[in-house]
């Protein structure tokens, strides 16, 4: 287990491309359609995957040439090195099919479409997992072949989504891959935010994972992995909520309709913080049967409980800043979004982390719980502020 959360950021990478990507795409696809402009929309899709294959290429040749390196910069130790390496070097080698473009999907309200790449993914990851990592012993190697395999089905619903499904708005076309400049710029001007979100909370999680390596150890490690992997469980549906706006504000919003622009964003806050509260108090309450689920150590056990009950804290607004941000990705306005990605990290997330981790554990806990907090409040005050001015 803190093998594969060492290797986790390697994975972050990966989706703070794909967000990129997605990001902008999306909002560049929802905008043209919106306009009556499905020729844009389709160079805007093609443009996107192109972006991302060639950039997950990179990402695949420079990792594995400097794998050695990377599990050191991880934090990984004399103990868990070997299996970092074996998991790191999977995800590297499958980084082509990481993501099913599912927010593009989503641009064109295929809602449904989307939602099944996700759950056909998902069913693949967990039967396989199971199978390769005892049926076939492959260790970590085979739960990360099991990763790849799941996002892999999802990269094959969306070609097939994309450059075969009749009945759509567009099809993309052989010309539409062709790097269109002025649509590149506006990808990666739109998508960027996304793209510094993620890289922030993948230093935010090698930082984490390296406090905790120093206060604790593999204890610590591994009690936070457990954390995580319910922290991401928990965290989807708020993400859904924030990938659920985003083509109705884009559409609206090209089609000239700020009320429902409005409307939709006050709906989705509301939404997103009923649901945080509810998950939050589910897993302060129930702690310690579902840290169970992971682990039964009688060393880690007892840590991880406490440190999801102080980090569910910050669970029931963590889909604050998401949304917003991906609010204002929508309306093609990335000021407010730069904000949000990179204050959040640098003017708070980071400081308070070093602040409280001579406090030892629970230190670090309160600092990822308050980093939360104190970035949705921040989020909502930069909305109140510019939310408006944005549809004038």
């Amino acid at each position: 287990m803190a093998a594969v959360n060492l290797a986790a950021p390697v994975l972050l990478v990966l989706g703070a491309v794909s967000g990129t990507v997605g990001a902008g795409g999306a909002s560049l696809v929802s905008r043209r359609l919106g306009a009556g402009d499905p020729a844009g929309a389709a160079r805007a899709a093609g443009n996107a995957l192109v972006l991302f294959w060639l950039t997950a290429s990179v990402i695949t040749v420079a990792g594995l040439l400097g794998l050695d390196p990377l599990v050191g910069a991880l934090g990984a130790d004399a103990a868990t090195r070997d299996d970092t390496r074996a998991y790191a070097m999977v995800l590297l080698a499958g980084a082509l099919l990481t993501t099913g473009f599912t927010a593009v999907v989503r641009a064109e309200g295929r809602i449904r479409f989307a939602t099944w790449q996700w759950v056909i993914g998902v069913v693949i990851q967990v039967t396989l997992d199971p199978l390769l990592i005892f049926g076939l012993h492959l260790g970590v190697r085979g739960a990360a072949l099991g990763t790849i395999a799941g996002t892999a089905a999802s990269a094959g619903m969306s070609l097939w989504f994309f450059f075969v499904q009749r009945d759509r708005p567009y099809r993309i076309r052989r010309a539409d891959l062709r790097p269109h400049a002025p649509t590149v710029r506006a990808l990666l001007g739109v998508g960027a935010p996304s793209l510094l979100a993620g890289l922030g909370t993948t230093l935010l999680a090698v930082l984490v994972n390296n406090l905790l390596g120093g206060v604790a150890g593999a204890v610590a490690l591994a009690a936070y992995a457990v954390c995580v992997r319910l922290q991401t469980f928990v965290f989807m549906p708020q993400l859904g909520i924030s990938q659920g706006l985003q083509p109705i504000v884009g559409f609206n919003a090209g089609r000239g309709r700020p009320a429902r622009v409005r409307r939709a964003r006050v709906l989705a806050l509301r939404a997103s913080l009923t649901y945080g509260a509810a998950a939050a108090l589910a897993l302060t309450v129930l702690a310690g049967p579902l840290i169970r689920i992971f682990v039964d150590d009688p060393v880690i056990t007892p840590v991880a409980v406490r440190a999801l009950r102080i980090i569910a804290v910050g669970v029931a607004v963590a889909g604050v800043a998401p949304l917003v941000s991906a609010y204002f990705q929508s309306l093609g306005r990335t000021r407010p979004s730069y904000l949000i990605s990179v204050g959040s990290l640098l003017l708070i997330k980071v400081p308070l982390l070093l602040a409280l981790r001579h406090t030892g554990l629970t230190g670090v806990w309160l600092s990822l719980a308050l980093g939360e907090l104190i970035t949705a409040t921040a989020a909502l005050l930069l909305l109140r502020r510019h939310g408006g001015a944005e549809l004038r």
